[in-house]
């Protein structure tokens, strides 16, 4: 996939990725990559951010890479704004804890939302103004927007409350979005995963159902997006899962094993 430029976008040759240092931003960047591309790349890790980027070149594409931290808003809209017009934009920065069979504490909840809503809304506001402001493309589309949710939206996880929360709110918001912001020629695009082998997933201690590999996930991710779903989730099996789940009466949910969080 990596250095072939999907034919189903055929005018996406201007993308910016959050979160592209490893895991799913790094496998997009790099499916994404090809000559005449230009990618924005995104993370907190300079070195680490610096591998992907050169990756990518050696693919052939033009790539700018900047550090910086998504709950800097002043910081994410200087790099959106900086793009000078953008295609699309993966919103995929995001963090993950449990509760560890106790509580979270004030400060792990408040990183998490600031990180996995805030921080991604942070680089979507300024985007979806950016796509306002140019024209659209052969398709009619001025610019399209992927949002990083999870499979956790649709369950209130006992294991990882903020997480589940955070995510959840992310992909309620993303559909909603969708239905106004089609009149403007933009498309938005909920990403709701399962479990991917990450640094993020590496430390759980508690079994992942149908683990995916990040190029599986960045294969599946483009191929939602390319068929215009507003919502975007794989595998089948754990989604059905998860929404029978949620289905299920608070006080039935709150016996499941509290370690049991959800990450990708």
């Amino acid at each position: 996939m990596q250095g072939s430029l999907p034919i189903w976008l055929p005018n996406c040759s201007r993308a910016a990725i959050t979160g592209a240092s490893s895991g799913l931003g790094a496998a997009l960047a790099q499916a994404l990559a090809g000559p005449g591309r230009i990618l924005h790349l995104a993370g907190r890790d300079p070195a680490r951010l610096g591998t992907t980027a050169a990756s990518c070149r050696a693919a052939g594409a033009t790539v700018t890479e900047t550090a910086f931290d998504v709950t800097d808003a002043p910081a994410a809209r200087a790099w959106i704004e900086g793009t000078g017009g953008l295609d699309l934009l993966v919103a995929n920065a995001g963090t993950s804890a449990g509760t560890g069979g106790t509580s979270e504490s004030p400060d792990q909840v408040a990183r998490i939302f600031a990180v996995n809503l805030t921080g991604a809304l942070n680089t979507i506001l300024p985007a979806l103004d950016l796509m306002r402001a140019q024209p659209p493309g052969p398709d009619g589309i001025r610019g399209r927007i992927a949002a990083i949710a999870s499979i956790a939206a649709f369950v209130a996880s006992p294991g990882a409350p903020a997480y589940s929360a955070s995510k959840a709110a992310l992909q309620r918001w993303t559909e909603a979005t969708d239905a106004t912001a089609r009149r403007d020629g933009i498309r938005l695009h909920a990403i709701c995963p399962g479990f991917i082998r990450t640094p993020m997933t590496a430390p759980n201690q508690f079994p992942m159902p149908l683990l995916m590999e990040p190029q599986e996930a960045a294969r599946r991710s483009l191929g939602g997006i390319a068929q215009g779903r507003a919502r975007v989730v794989f595998p089948w099996p754990v989604y059905a899962a998860a929404r029978l789940m949620g289905a299920l009466p608070p006080a039935w949910l709150s016996r499941l094993p509290s370690k049991a969080g959800s990450r990708e």
